[in-house]
């Protein structure tokens, strides 16, 4: 069982190694973590090893291996924070290789019944793949001010659309010249919780 910080420590590097297509080193673990001294780095790192959420392969700067841990699932959204952040992980998930047609980066835990005609119900753990862009008529998970939804794209210039697939829920009309959205993911699939 890690410890929040070693849970931290290990998004960091599994964020840093998808981004940068390279493990970190512990100096860039340090710095990225605001560690005082990089030492304090090795010792989580070290204790990474022992617990076997990584391997380290000695000799060389960027050693880091990670394990297959799982698909991070994120349960409710701190408002404002990284959808990726370590505190919105409930805990990981083993899937099996093909289940989707594209890997998902993460489960996101689906509140509320506005998709349910699109077959995504509440509680359902919908499969999303890391996107900023999104074509219309893709089920998108967007930011908008501090709230994160599960809605169909739609844009036409500069307005877009956010799509309930429930005639109870109105569209959310956005107008990108006056209110910010962000693209987090595209649904690539979706686990039902019975």
């Amino acid at each position: 069982m890690l410890t929040r910080r070693q849970t931290e420590v290990l998004d960091f590097i599994r964020q840093f190694a998808e981004s940068e297509s390279m493990p970190p080193t512990l100096h860039e673990i340090a710095k990225g973590m605001g560690f005082s001294s990089d030492n304090a780095a090795r010792d989580h790192v070290r204790a990474l090893a022992r617990k076997g959420a990584i391997d380290l392969v000695e000799g060389t700067s960027r050693g880091i291996r990670l394990r297959d841990a799982g698909i991070p699932l994120i349960g409710r959204v701190a408002a404002g924070s990284p959808i990726l952040a370590a505190e919105n992980v409930e805990k990981r998930i083993q899937t099996q290789g093909g289940l989707f047609n594209e890997q998902p980066d993460y489960f996101l835990r689906v509140v509320g019944e506005s998709m349910r005609d699109a077959g995504i119900m509440d509680g359902d753990l919908l499969a999303v793949k890391k996107s900023h862009e999104a074509r219309n008529g893709q089920i998108i998970v967007a930011r908008l001010d501090e709230d994160v939804t599960v809605k169909e794209f739609e844009r036409r210039g500069r307005q877009v659309r956010l799509i309930a697939h429930n005639p109870e829920f109105a569209p959310i009309e956005v107008d990108l010249a006056t209110q910010p959205l962000a693209i987090e993911g595209r649904a690539v699939g979706v686990f039902r919780s019975y």
